[in-house]
């Protein structure tokens, strides 16, 4: 158990999401990204598999074949894909349907500063598209927020963070179509 190591991790990440946030114009999102991390289930779990290096939810996952913290957390926190996901009136399964913008720009600040605190010096622009790139996640998103991820991670790699950001703030969330959108 390793509760003060988990406290710092979580709350670290969190004031880079909400640094993120505010530079994107989303102050009530970054003030109140992740705060289920802070409830019982999330808190103590994170504590208990806490390696410092990656998400405590992979070490529970392995453990146990299921983690418990991010059944709760997937399903409170609207910047996560697998949110997104609800029954097809017609074919009555459930799919993933397109992220509002808002929890796509909260995505990224969060990808951001997952990489920045798991791979603190080895951490470069690309990693959160890499990280992406290798995971399967992307296969399970609703392929124009997987289109519109790539692309702003694509960003983030090759213009860096204060660009992607600013792109963000004054085109993705006034509602300008993506690139692709405008043919």
């Amino acid at each position: 158990m390793k509760p003060w190591q988990h406290f710092k991790t979580i709350t670290a990440h969190r004031i880079l999401v909400m640094k993120g946030c505010f530079k994107m114009g989303l102050y009530k999102q970054g003030l109140t990204h992740d705060l289920s991390k802070y409830s019982p289930v999330e808190f103590w779990n994170g504590a208990r598999y806490y390696q410092g290096v990656r998400s405590p939810n992979a070490a529970e996952r392995e453990e146990k074949g299921y983690s418990e913290a991010w059944m709760h957390h997937k399903g409170r926190n609207r910047h996560h894909y697998e949110y997104w996901t609800d029954m097809n009136k017609t074919t009555r399964t459930y799919e993933a349907v397109p992220m509002p913008r808002k929890y796509l720009a909260e995505m990224v600040a969060d990808r951001l500063a997952a990489c920045k605190i798991y791979e603190k010096d080895k951490f470069d622009p690309g990693s959160p598209l890499r990280y992406l790139m290798k995971s399967r996640e992307k296969d399970l998103m609703h392929p124009q927020t997987r289109k519109e991820l790539e692309f702003l991670l694509t960003m983030l790699q090759e213009e860096g963070e204060a660009k992607t950001l600013r792109y963000i703030r004054q085109e993705v969330l006034k509602g300008t179509p993506f690139p692709w959108e405008k043919e």
